[in-house]
Parts: C-alpha cells; structure tokens; sequence
C-alpha cells in the first residue's frame, strides 16, 4: 500500500502495523513536496513493525547532498534490516525551481547521486567531483551490512534508461498499466523473473495503483471516473503507451465522465485494480505478467476511506497468497 501524501503523519503507524500483521509485503511512503518526508514517515514504520518492507517514495534527488541521502537510508536499515526499498527520483522540476535546486541536467544529477549513494551504501571511500556531485574521502561510518536495492521513480524514457543503467530497480507512477510496465522495462533496456522466469537479472520493476474495490464493479468506476478524466486533462506524456489511449481520450471528449465510467471492462482492467476482488487480482496479475514485481496500491486521499481499504489491501494480499 502507498500512504498518500495528504495524510497526517500519525496516521502512518496505523498503516503500517495493519499492514505487517494482515501480512502485506510493503508500505511506500510518499516524499513530494511540500507535505511529509519519506524518511522520518519511514522511521516511525520500521519502528512499529516486525516483518513489513518500507519504501520511499521517491527522494529527489537533488534536494539531499547524496552523502547525506546515504546516511539516512543507513539508519532506516539500522532500524530495519533487509526492510527497507529507496527509491530516489528527478523530483518534480517546478517544485525544485521553488526551493532553488533545479538543475540544468537533471539526468546527470539522477546518474551522480544514484551511483554514489549506491557506492556509500556499499562501504567504499568515494571521491567524486563530477557536474552535480562533489564528495572528498566520504565514507559511512555505519553501512549497511546488507546494502538495499536503490530504485528510481520516472517517467521519461530517457530517464528510465539511467535507472537501468545505474539502479536495481524502477518505480512507477500510479496509473501504471501493464503496457506501462513493458514499456518501462524496454526503456530501462532490464528485465525482471516476472518477465522471464529464466532470466538472472535481479533487476525490480514497482508499479502504482489506485485501488477501489466495491461488490459491484459499476459503483467503483463511477467513483473513479472523475480520477480518471483528471489523468487525461493532464496530457501525461506515458498515456501513449496504452494501446487504447486514442480511443479513451475520443470517449472521454464525447461523453465525459459518464463515457469514462462505462468504458469496456478490458480498458478498466488494465487502467487499475478498480471494480470488484476479482477485478483488482485479474489487475495484478495483468501487471506481474508484463513483469512487475510488485504492486502498491494507493488508496483514496482521505483516511477513513483508507482504514477501510486496508481491508481490501489485505483481501487482496490474502488471494494473491493462495
């Protein structure tokens, strides 16, 4: 499951102590700004669970000196070993105008920090002095004994060519489609042993979801129709990867939110885990075998919608399992 943004941060421990015990895999805590940091939402989780990974989602990354980026997910493993899934991004570029970070070359930057705070994690001595990074004789004091997996969140093709490159791992951005999820994948130039069972790259592939499960699947695509025209007033540049995309935004421009809502079962299907327990599995399956290798699901931006959905996060977790 993903906590939104939008929750208040003592909501967080809830969440994850449901989460661990309902046997969930995950929790991805969401960085943007100017709400909550994923690290100290990171922390509190780890501390009150046992067994439940912890993702950041997603780091800019040009906001942290990467010597520092590297000293925190050192302690978050100090409170979680083998629990915890950075992830690290461009951040979005408006948000990085505002607090004076944004860079010239925003891949270069991503490239440096990844591939020094992959060096950092894994106890080397690092001396950089390239475009974005400059360190002198950084060493942690305290490495993990077990360095994470670093992943990156994107969206440009290009970008996801420096994550297969320099990352484990790719995270992406909710609706992420099961074309979403090949075509990340290609663009990384990685696979996963989702993709290909015989394959040896270890490489990760997270995909993001909105969740909304009802007993009958027409109730939930009405509630999520308006979600969904708002993707599309967006004009997001990774819509073209959906196969049914000019025929979506035709529909959409015909009939609105109600052509939205009775759209074929088949475009559902793919957009997200929307409609009934059947419908959200068939999702993840959809996904897993486009080669994600794990799923989050985001629940609406309001809590108690999302303490009920936890519910459904878990009956989901639950069926899969079988």
């Amino acid at each position: 499951m993903c906590f939104d943004r939008t929750f208040p941060a003592g909501f967080v421990t809830e969440v994850a102590r449901r989460l661990d015990t309902g046997g969930a895999d995950a929790l991805w805590v969401i960085e943007d700004c100017f709400y909550t940091t994923a690290v100290s939402l990171a922390a509190a989780s780890l501390a009150v669970t046992e067994r439940l990974s912890v993702g950041l989602g997603i780091l800019p990354s040009v906001v942290r000196n990467p010597a520092m980026t590297a000293m925190e997910i050192a302690t978050l493993c100090g409170l979680g070993p083998g629990r915890v899934l950075p992830g690290i991004g461009h951040g979005v570029q408006h948000w990085m105008g505002q607090i004076g970070a944004r860079q010239r070359s925003p891949m270069t930057a991503l490239d440096e920090v990844v591939t020094a705070v992959k060096r950092l994690l894994g106890g080397e001595q690092v001396t950089v002095d390239g475009s974005f990074v400059r360190l002198r004789d950084v060493q942690l004091a305290a490495p993990p004994a077990d360095p994470p997996p670093v992943l990156v969140g994107v969206q440009g093709k290009k970008s996801m060519g420096v994550a297969g490159r320099v990352a484990d791992g790719l995270i992406l951005a909710e609706p992420a489609t099961p074309a979403d999820v090949r075509a990340g994948l290609a663009a990384a130039g990685r696979t996963t042993r989702a993709a290909d069972p015989d394959s040896t790259d270890d490489f990760t592939l997270v995909a993001f979801s909105n969740l909304c499960v009802r007993a009958d699947r027409r109730d939930a695509r009405r509630e999520m129709a308006p979600w969904l025209g708002s993707i599309l007033d967006q004009q997001r540049p990774a819509l073209s990867d959906w196969p049914f995309i000019d025929d979506l935004r035709a529909l959409y421009r015909a009939d609105g939110v109600d052509g939205l809502a009775g759209m074929p079962d088949d475009w559902w299907g793919q957009v997200g885990p929307i409609g009934t327990l059947d419908d959200a599995l068939a999702h993840v399956d959809a996904l897993r075998a486009a080669g994600a290798t794990a799923v989050a699901f985001f629940p609406p931006a309001d809590v108690d919608i999302a303490r009920r959905q936890l519910d459904d996060v878990l009956a989901v977790v639950s069926a899969s399992a079988r």
